[in-house]
């Protein structure tokens, strides 16, 4: 049996507020395939980045484990984690604020060459960042242009290349396009799945877009406040959602037809807070199909198809599952 790239189970991480405890993570488990892309997707809080996070020990978990090719790495210190950096990075979601305003294109690419010590030449280096620049489409007459200078698109070409240069196995990619036009977003897109094919990259893919998600993913997570809702392949998902979120989440997609009309799933009621959240299903305050049992305990993910988790009470009723 082969051994996921990224495993967790049971991650958690809580943040201390004035009332409480917020539970951005809560009791999260994944398994990535080597080679595979798992699409993270979830309202504006929802906890899909701080899950990237966690995963990468930018920020430390409140408990559970993080596997990284079967080596648990949940408790690496930061100078065990500074190696780690070499096998898995992060494309933020900014593609002008996760760039240093007053360095160079040259610069912001060979930065994390220089912290990891892959080089001892200074030619070397720039060989490599010249040949990144090939890689994700920017003209070498850019090397000594500041991200200012640059269209969004380039800037998160750079930030692609950055993430490309110390050779990692995994890479989080953190809403990558959220902030591009239509067009350069498919652009990309393109570019991180030639990549991925080129360089056998192992991909979590965060964010809200249903349509990127499917166009990208080979697996989808459903988040909704801090928990995994739904699991299944991204062609599964897209044939038969299961839970209520995913549903409603999907009937907001648009149609890319003039003048065709789609039912609208609007969701009514009040979005559970995540602080100190009781034993229930956080989704039932807006859930039209929740009964009593909802607002009792928290439903624990099932198996509801093969290979198809989700966590509902009634999921078998809601879908006329056997």
């Amino acid at each position: 049996m082969n051994t996921p790239m990224i495993q967790t189970k049971e991650l958690k991480k809580y943040f201390s507020t004035k009332k409480g405890e917020l539970h951005a993570v809560d009791g999260v488990n994944i398994s990535i395939e080597k080679g595979e892309t798992l699409g993270v997707v979830g309202e504006s809080g929802c906890g899909k980045s701080t899950l990237g996070r966690v995963i990468l020990k930018l920020l430390e978990p409140t408990s559970g484990e993080i596997y990284f090719e079967g080596k648990d790495i949940s408790n690496f210190s930061r100078s065990q984690m500074k190696q780690m950096r070499k096998e898995m990075q992060i494309i933020f979601q900014d593609p002008f604020g996760s760039l240093n305003p007053r360095m160079t294109v040259s610069e912001i690419i060979a930065e994390p060459m220089k912290v990891t010590k892959m080089y001892t030449k200074d030619s070397d280096i720039m060989e490599k960042v010249f040949d990144l620049m090939g890689t994700v489409g920017l003209a070498e007459r850019f090397v000594n242009t500041y991200p200012h200078e640059l269209d969004g698109g380039r800037r998160q070409r750079i930030g692609v290349a950055r993430a490309l240069s110390v050779n990692p196995k995994f890479i989080v990619c953190d809403e990558p396009v959220s902030a591009l036009d239509v067009s350069i977003q498919a652009q990309i897109l393109n570019l991180m799945q030639d990549l991925q094919e080129e360089f056998g990259l192992t991909y979590m893919f965060i964010t809200h877009d249903m349509s990127v998600v499917r166009h990208i993913s080979d697996n989808i997570m459903v988040m909704y406040l801090g928990m995994m809702v739904e699991f299944a392949d991204s062609e599964e998902m897209f044939h038969r959602r299961l839970h209520p979120y995913t549903k409603a989440l999907l009937a907001a997609v648009p149609v890319p037809i003039v003048g065709a009309k789609k039912e609208r799933n609007v969701l009514k009621g009040e979005i559970s807070s995540p602080i100190n959240p009781k034993d229930e299903c956080r989704f039932a305050k807006r859930c039209p199909y929740a009964k009593e049992i909802c607002f009792k305990k928290l439903p624990e993910p099932i198996e509801a198809t093969p290979e198809h988790f989700v966590a509902c009470h009634r999921v078998k009723e809601i879908n006329d599952l056997d």
